[in-house]
């Protein structure tokens, strides 16, 4: 459940809070109609993915657009007010209670001309994918709500809204499987006759008529051909016709069905009770086997298999779930003198009830008030190349505290055009010209580029990382989670390549590969550049082209003959592209983080290349949405910061980098304090990733370096490094894991790690190489 007001705000930041808070649900606020602006805003996340979204607020004008959500229809109800609404000039008026409708591809404007109370509800089209068979209108399409099933729609969609903040998944279940039926009726008779296409139109209308009849009756196990024709005035054979319009056939229409029904019952709490075969009686099917057959071959699972296992559609909630403490839910305060507005753009978000505790970390409170902060990145809340305990924060949070956080690649300046050019945020961060740069220290080195001559920092550290941001109360000793809930990619914001995503791969200098070279010229860097694809369904990348590195200029007049500086602009008539790179190639798109740390309790500027216990640039591909890290806490407040953010990496980063690419990820940030630690938290002195299935716990060369290397560590890190101490690093840490949390013995913790535990190789160019164990949460019983 998320609920927000601009009354948490100061008046001079309410506009940009609202605007924010309607842009997460997909509505972009145009204007607003009164000098003083106020809204509030509840939304409910089913667990098919239906977004239902209640909005109060003053006149303004609103345009809704799904355009990068195609699986999705939208709907308007007005509740009160008055509005205008259409997707061209002329706008149509809408009555309060009538509803509107369309397709994500329909970009539709909303005006509302005074106070207005309104409902809208993104509905993924898979809940109507069973139900629809013809296409929908284009256009924005007015449903009445004076008669018909639009009344009645408008009726169950008002009483929706009208208990918002009460609803629970099992209560909006109802909604979801009858308001496809709704929709689809309220179309039909909506439509005009022309538009439904004469004769084929009737034909169509018909057989929607025909399915409406067979919702009803699913449950009578003698729903037959000849009793459907006879009520609608045809004969068996001009039905069985119909139905071969739509390459289907009667029954096994009706067993779809029916199995569908039978899924929701048996993913329903509210039949928790019931057995399987109580529900397939109810639903029509005449005997076991058939039912569980049938079942299997349209789900892939048996029934049993099927509730005893996390279904797809609540795998959103269950990654909610994982790993959420059980919580001492105190009284949510009011939003007065005593609790003021931060000055960050901030969205309170309640706990979900749906979202239950359900691992060990038990008997923490969360703080009243839990919030959703927007951290951007600027020039003002980037680090480039550096970690240092003494940055002061640019954000503070509470312990259960939401974060989105903007993250930029420190790659993007090797195609400007894709990945820089019209992003207001990316150009801010990377301007260099003559006359200076906006971020200026890029690396751990000396500002006064005294070492090796490169630049301010000279590159000793490079990635750009969002923050710090302090956890109130954070303590040494105490461990801090931080749980990755989404990940998105951020689009190009040039119009020639707009909507698109891009990332940057280097094979450089410092790749386990670079003295390794078969073919001339030798040695040689190479790079290449990606498009990444999330929308539509797929998940992939693929190379658009590459290019061997040239010696670059910089705009202070330094030349760099290799990769050696973060941000150098790469000058597009120096090198030569070559398109045909990778043809038939897929790589799947992992989003995830290769930078996350807390800062170090050691020396002031610490390089962002090598990895340690603080976390840092650790590269493990693992670390994507649905996972958190928990990693010990250093100095007050921990001081966390994030970047390095990849498109898709595979174990090792061979070459010295992953699809580099700029992301956009929301965080909840988790404060475990020392006192009430229990294993495996209660000795975690290594950064530890959990996600669904697996502990992946992770080991270094040096897992202290800063420790154990003495005064020189930065430098002698990078003579140190080799796989066989990274791995007797994650063997030992491993051991201690099986030994102190599933209270295993030293001999049965070895023999497991052999013959059930995966080790991998994390990175072999980060100076401090890693690797890792993978334990799966399967292996163990109970």
């Amino acid at each position: 459940m998320l609920r927000f007001t601009t009354n948490a705000y100061p008046k001079e930041q309410r506009w940009d809070a609202w605007r924010f808070a309607l842009q997460r649900k997909s509505l972009k606020l145009e204007t607003v109609g009164s000098e003083t602006i106020y809204g509030e805003l509840s939304s409910f996340l089913s667990g098919q993915g239906m977004d239902v979204i209640s909005v109060a607020a003053t006149p303004q004008k609103i345009t809704i657009d799904l355009s990068e959500q195609p699986d999705f229809v939208w709907l308007v109800q007005l509740l009160e007010g008055e509005l205008q609404a259409g997707t061209g000039v002329l706008l149509e008026a809408v009555q309060e209670g009538d509803i509107i409708f369309g397709e994500s591809s329909v970009v539709a404007a909303l005006d509302f001309r005074r106070d207005n109370r309104f409902l809208f509800v993104k509905v993924p089209k898979s809940i109507l994918s069973l139900r629809i068979h013809t296409p929908l209108p284009s256009g924005v399409t007015h449903i009445s709500s004076h008669a018909g099933s639009g009344r009645v729609m408008s009726g169950m969609l008002r009483s929706v809204a009208d208990t918002i903040n009460d609803l629970t998944i099992d209560q909006i279940r109802p909604v979801e499987l009858s308001l496809p039926e709704f929709i689809l009726t309220a179309l039909m008779e909506n439509a005009p006759v022309k538009a439904l296409g004469g004769s084929a139109g009737a034909r169509a209308m018909l057989l929607q008529r025909v399915f409406q009849t067979i919702e009803m009756r699913l449950s009578d196990p003698n729903l037959n051909l000849q009793q459907v024709a006879k009520e609608h005035g045809i004969s068996m054979r001009y039905l069985q016709k119909l139905f071969e319009t739509e390459d289907e056939s009667f029954g096994h229409y009706v067993k779809l069905r029916r199995l569908e029904r039978c899924r929701m019952d048996l993913l329903s709490p509210l039949h928790a009770q019931k057995s399987i075969s109580d529900i397939l009686f109810q639903w029509g099917f005449n005997d076991s086997a058939s039912f569980s057959r049938a079942f299997r071959e349209q789900y892939g699972t048996s029934p049993r298999e099927y509730r005893k296992s996390p279904p797809t559609d609540r795998e959103i909630a269950e990654i909610f779930n994982r790993g959420r403490p059980d919580v001492v839910r105190e009284q949510k305060a009011s939003k007065d003198e005593d609790h003021p507005a931060s000055d960050d753009p901030i969205l309170e978000e309640e706990e979900n009830p749906g979202f239950a505790p359900t691992r060990a970390f038990a008997g923490y409170a969360v703080a009243a008030g839990v919030r959703h902060h927007f951290l951007p990145a600027t020039p003002a809340t980037v680090h480039w190349g550096y970690l240092n305990k003494n940055l002061k924060p640019v954000l503070e949070v509470q312990s259960f505290d939401y974060v989105t956080v903007e993250t930029l690649t420190h790659h993007a300046s090797d195609d400007y055009e894709r990945m820089i050019e019209g992003d207001p945020g990316a150009e801010a961060i990377y301007r260099w010209d003559a006359s200076g740069k906006a971020v200026e220290r890029r690396g751990a080195g000396p500002m006064d580029a005294s070492a090796v001559g490169r630049g301010a920092g000279e590159g000793f550290g490079v990635h750009i990382c969002t923050g710090p941001i302090a956890v109130a109360g954070a303590r040494p000793g105490d461990i801090i989670e931080v749980r990755f809930i989404e990940v998105n990619t951020r689009p190009s914001r040039n119009a020639r390549f707009a909507g698109r995503t891009f990332g940057s791969n280097l094979a450089a200098y410092w790749g386990f590969h670079y003295h390794d070279l078969l073919t001339e010229p030798k040695p040689r860097e190479v790079v290449t550049i990606y498009e990444v694809e999330t929308n539509q369904g797929r998940a992939c990348a693929h190379a658009v082209y590459n290019f061997r590195y040239t010696p670059q200029t910089d705009p202070y007049g330094i030349c760099h003959h290799r990769y050696d500086y973060p941000g150098v602009p790469i000058d597009q008539t120096s090198i030569e592209k070559n398109f045909d790179v990778l043809r038939n190639v897929e790589i799947p798109v992992r989003p995830h983080f290769g930078m996350v740390a807390l800062a170090p309790a050691q020396d002031d500027m610490v390089d962002s290349v090598p990895p340690g216990n603080f976390g840092g640039n650790m590269d493990n591909w693992r670390l994507g949405p649905g996972a958190s890290i928990f990693l010990p806490v250093n100095v007050a407040g921990g001081l966390l910061s994030i970047g390095d953010p990849h498109a898709s990496q595979g174990d090792s980063e061979l070459c010295g980098t992953a699809i580099e690419c700029s992301m956009t990820a929301m965080i909840q940030v988790i404060l475990h304090p020392k006192e009430n630690l229990r294993d495996p938290l209660n000795d975690l002195d290594y950064p530890l990733i959990e996600t669904k299935d697996e502990w992946v716990i992770m080991g270094f060369s040096q897992p202290n370096y800063l420790r154990e290397l003495g005064d020189k560590a930065q430098s002698e890190i990078y003579k140190k490094s080799s796989v066989d101490l990274a791995m007797r690093d994650a063997f030992r840490k491993a051991r201690r894991f099986l030994m102190t949390s599933k209270d295993l013995s030293e001999d049965e913790a070895i023999s497991l790690l052999s013959v059930g535990v995966d080790f991998g190789i994390t990175q072999v160019v980060n100076g401090n190489w890693g690797c890792h164990a993978i334990i799966r949460k399967a292996l163990f019983t109970a």
